[in-house]
């Protein structure tokens, strides 16, 4: 029998006062893996997020946690805002901040217990903070009070952690260290991910897979290696960034994206003896390796070059040949 969804969204729709955030959205998170919700502000992907987690009630269609469609999503999912605060302006400690998502839990407060504390200190280690619990939030740097969120998330030993915007008020070199840590968890607590941005560098640096969002809708989703293999892709158009094709006279322009070390173009020129020139190309490491797209330039029409082209064809993951 095979494992349900860990996260499965159904046709959902959100409206507010006469106006639809969500239309028609359905989305399926697998266990184990770590996806992005990709969009710019207003996309939508905020009110996503919050409908999984319950706190925005849905118009229409269904979400269903390990395939459960009635679930309290605190009791499962951990979730990470942009900034954590202490709450109501009460001077609270870093282990305290990480102890009061244990509070939220539950759902009424009591004296934490010894439970709760090593629950809190377990969270604080996988953070790298075990040192700084009884230091305060505005002793931290920005990425130490990101890894206190994250703490804070983890002390319930949730199944997915949900990050909204996690890294995006930070510098490059913490927002890196703070993907590797999502990564890290990812990979060591067996932990779903699924990560709210609006950065395409969060998805090529650690996403398994993506959905885009605009306008309410998710335009495109899947994992990531395979909608590069698509030379329509709207993923893979930001990714690799080339500009519009030239016109190149008495020539084949082509768009060939190779995975891994590929040696498929000096291939394909001394199999058919041809000279391929480059005319443009990006490559870029993803989780699942290097992948680039190169545009390359064959002597002659298409159907002088139909030969280089079915070989292209057999050995790229995506060919496009341009009028």
């Amino acid at each position: 029998m095979s494992t349900p969804p860990i996260v499965e969204v159904s046709n959902a729709v959100v409206g507010y006062d006469d106006r639809i955030v969500l239309r028609q959205v359905s989305l399926t998170v697998t266990r184990g893996e770590v996806i992005a919700i990709l969009g710019a502000n207003g996309s939508g992907k905020s009110t996503l997020v919050r409908s999984i987690l319950r706190l925005v009630p849905l118009s229409a269609g269904e979400i269903a946690l390990f395939g459960e469609k009635r679930f309290r999503s605190w009791e499962r999912i951990g979730y990470v805002p942009q900034r954590i605060g202490a709450g109501a302006g009460v001077p609270a400690t870093v282990a305290e901040v990480v102890g009061s998502g244990l509070v939220a839990r539950r759902g009424i407060f009591r004296p934490p217990g010894a439970a709760d504390r090593a629950a809190v200190a377990s969270a604080l280690a996988a953070v790298g903070l075990a040192d700084r619990a009884k230091a305060y939030p505005a002793q931290l740097s920005g990425g130490q009070k990101q890894r206190v969120g994250i703490a804070r998330a983890l002390a319930g030993e949730p199944k997915v952690l949900l990050s909204d915007e996690a890294t995006s008020a930070l510098d490059p070199e913490t927002t890196g260290s703070i993907l590797a840590l999502l990564r890290d968890l990812n990979q060591r607590l067996g932990l779903t991910v699924l990560l709210i941005t609006h950065e395409m560098d969060v998805v090529k640096r650690i996403c398994d897979s993506v959905a885009i969002m605009s306008d309410g809708r998710i335009t495109e989703s899947g994992p990531v290696h395979e909608l590069l293999a698509k030379p329509d892709s709207a993923l893979a158009r930001d990714i690799f960034r080339l500009g519009p094709p030239p016109a190149v006279e008495d020539a084949t322009v082509v768009d060939v994206t190779v995975v891994g070390d590929s040696s498929v173009l000096s291939d394909v020129a001394r199999a058919h003896d041809v000279d391929v020139r480059i005319l443009d190309g990006a490559v870029e490491t993803l989780p699942g390796g290097r992948a680039g797209r190169l545009r390359i330039a064959l002597p002659g029409p298409a159907e002088a070059n139909a030969a280089a082209l079915r070989q292209l064809r057999a050995s790229a993951v995506a060919v496009e040949v341009h009028p």
